[in-house]
């Protein structure tokens, strides 16, 4: 193998081994963000009267949603926690290939937040895999949530405009071909 090459391969290593980093830092940051409101919340405002942050519009209280967003599927607590763990394997396997810096903050965003509510199903109440998890952010007329939640929300938005730009997590473009006329 010529040197050049030996030497873009390695690079590209590099590269790549950043781009993990910053999927991690990202990770870890929405984790323990989201883990460190949902304890905070749950010592200060379970058992208490609402908070009001923007008078009704925004307010904080402690609710345990067994379900999905906006409370949907409440006996399928299991198949959730089984999908969070998916998300967080087919993160892993394309951090193997990742290369794209907006790629790696918008899985690193997925990631902290499917973590954060899986540490909710594996370790609250009612038990190991069917924990509820802590929601505590209500928006009026819409829905409760939290800020694992928030994390997965502003990825997959990432991730949708990333793809709609055209991006892979590889650093490579898809670009549509337009089709000839018909024969």
């Amino acid at each position: 193998m010529e040197q050049s090459s030996v030497d873009e391969a390695a690079a590209a290593e590099t590269v790549r081994r950043r781009r993990v980093g910053v999927l991690l830092v990202v990770a870890l940051l929405a984790y323990v963000i989201d883990l460190g409101s949902k304890l905070l919340v749950v010592a200060r405002l379970e058992g208490h009267q609402p908070i009001g942050v923007l008078g009704d519009v925004v307010t904080l209280q402690v609710i345990r949603n067994a379900g999905a967003a906006f409370g949907m599927g409440q006996a399928m607590t299991i198949v959730f926690t089984m999908i969070a763990a998916a998300v967080i394997v087919v993160i892993w396997r394309i951090a193997r290939r990742l290369y794209s810096l907006p790629w790696a903050i918008a899985l690193g965003l997925l990631l902290g937040g499917a973590f954060g509510n899986l540490t909710d199903r594996i370790f609250r109440s009612p038990g190991v895999f069917r924990g509820h998890v802590v929601d505590f952010i209500s928006v009026q007329h819409f829905a409760v949530f939290n800020l694992a939640d928030s994390a997965i929300v502003c990825g997959g938005i990432l991730v949708v405009l990333l793809s709609f730009r055209g991006s892979n997590p590889d650093g490579s473009t898809h670009q549509t071909t337009k089709a000839g006329p018909a024969e």
